[in-house]
């Protein structure tokens, strides 16, 4: 379940952390694409760009995290709605939601044994395809 919202105040609140608005580029453009003349003089397609390296709602750690996992610069686009304030808050919540994916701590893999049952399944696989393949062989002189 995903840990992002929107404050009251317009600022992104991914799990812990609070990304100030004024962190974050906002560029409004026209849409493109089919709807005539509102698509084409509407500025409804959202585009935030934030750089977390110059942001100070992380820890070094976060950052640290952030830089191996993520790009120096995360873009978002949103285009879906024909409104602004729908394109920038679905905006704001993706943004949310690839910072909260690049700052996730995958759990390390706990390396298991093989259970001796099997192991002995499959060195049985392996006895049995070998005797396969050796009756495809061609039968010798003294059979």
């Amino acid at each position: 379940m995903s840990s992002v919202r929107i404050s009251d105040s317009g600022d992104l609140i991914v799990g812990g952390v609070t990304i100030k608005i004024s962190e974050i580029e906002v560029k409004a453009s026209t849409s493109g694409g089919p709807g005539g003349q509102h698509a084409n003089r509407t500025l409804s397609r959202i585009t935030l760009s934030f750089t977390p390296a110059s942001s100070k709602a992380f820890t070094d750690p976060q950052l640290n995290h952030l830089a191996t996992s993520s790009p120096a610069v995360i873009r978002v686009s949103v285009a879906t709605h024909r409104s602004q304030a729908k394109n920038r808050s679905e905006a704001l919540l993706r943004l949310g939601e690839r910072i909260e994916r690049g700052l996730r701590v995958p759990t390390r893999r706990r390396p298991t044994k093989a259970t001796k049952g099997s192991s002995l399944r499959r060195l049985e696989s392996k006895r049995i395809a070998g005797r396969h393949k050796a009756q495809r062989s061609r039968p010798r002189d003294d059979d």
